[in-house]
């Protein structure tokens, strides 16, 4: 009964301290307007969210993290050299990229951060969620660009998050 009528109780406490650091009060008017948009956001929304699988192993995240950042850092500064510098040959490439994780936010973490890394973007995913296109602004090795993808990304959410290799 209590998930029909308070879908998500962490999101509905998160969403109303945004509201009220958001209005930068803490009156009782609206207090109550941000547990309000904090209850019902979840409600109206709970179709649409994904099931968080449990972490296993929450040091690796941090610092699985801090690898992602790191990357992203690296990858700006190698897609500001292909760009701004000498005419190169650049060889972009759509890439497919066969996944081992089942689980939708894993797929989801995946994507995203194969997205917010410069140079490359997540395209497509197969229907049954087994294959992932990615486009590379330079792919001289696709073999070695999958290989990187899989150790880099891929095996790390698996060994973190809970969820089943196919």
């Amino acid at each position: 009964m209590r998930a029909r009528w308070l879908p998500n109780p962490a999101l509905t406490l998160l969403l109303a301290l945004l509201w009220l650091l958001l209005n930068n009060t803490l009156s009782f008017g609206q207090l109550l307007l941000g547990l309000f948009l904090g209850w019902a956001i979840p409600l109206l929304v709970s179709g649409f969210l994904i099931e968080v699988p449990r972490v296993r192993k929450p040091v690796k995240l941090v610092l699985f993290s801090l690898k992602v950042l790191r990357d992203i850092v690296v990858a700006n500064v190698h897609v500001a050299r292909l760009v701004l510098g000498p005419r190169k040959s650049l060889r972009p490439a759509f890439v497919e990229i066969p996944m081992a994780i089942d689980n939708e936010f894993a797929l989801a973490t995946l994507t995203s951060i194969i997205s917010l890394t410069p140079g490359t973007v997540s395209a497509c995913l197969s229907p049954d969620r087994k294959m992932l296109m990615v486009h590379a602004l330079d792919a001289p090795d696709i073999d070695a660009l999958v290989a990187e993808v899989k150790r880099n990304y891929e095996a790390p959410l698996l060994e973190i998050f809970e969820c089943s290799r196919t």
